[in-house]
């Protein structure tokens, strides 16, 4: 059994898109996988399967939440021990216990690249943002008080870049790869 974990893009935000964790919980086991577990109400979901293709999971999820939620969303799928890779290749500035910085993880979601999600938001400002890539994944910090003055952070929820990230905290992250 390969253990993965999910992140859901942009569920149970301001009421809108509403799943139910313990509903997707349930449909998650009808569609055959093992240990579910989730985490907050964000859409976060861990499991075990026998697939070793992300891809046919994505595709199973994706088709799940439609049918059941009748919802289009968009779903990153890592198994733990990538997770787990990625978060040994962090910066040295990010996820630290320094109150003004926010630390994030952004994950792209496939089919798009680093590439095409730098060339749409572009450079963080200096002095208030930092970013590092490490394969799927964007390690972004910024100042709390600034966060209005980055670049990053009004341009991840653009139209033209939201569905190709999703985007959890240091700590949601590393609490997840825990479980």
């Amino acid at each position: 059994m390969i253990n993965y974990i999910v992140f859901l893009r942009g569920i149970n935000i301001s009421g809108k898109n509403k799943v139910p964790m313990g509903e997707l919980k349930i449909n998650c086991e009808e569609i055959g996988l093992a240990e579910v577990k989730t985490y907050l109400n964000s859409g976060n979901v861990a499991f075990s399967c026998n697939q070793d293709d992300k891809e046919i999971i994505t595709k199973q999820l994706e088709w799940m939440i439609k049918d059941k939620f009748g919802l289009h969303i968009p779903v990153f799928v890592i198994s733990k021990d990538e997770l787990q890779d990625v978060l040994c290749h962090a910066p040295g500035w990010w996820g630290n216990a320094n109150k003004e910085v926010y630390d994030n993880l952004i994950f792209i979601i496939r089919p798009a690249t680093f590439h095409e999600v730098f060339s749409e938001i572009g450079p963080p400002k200096d002095s208030i943002e930092q970013i590092d890539n490490y394969k799927e994944a964007v390690f972004w910090s910024f100042i709390r008080k600034d966060y209005q003055k980055s670049n990053w952070w009004s341009k991840t929820a653009n139209t033209n870049i939201s569905n190709m990230l999703t985007i959890r905290t240091a700590d949601t992250v590393r609490k997840i790869c825990g479980m």
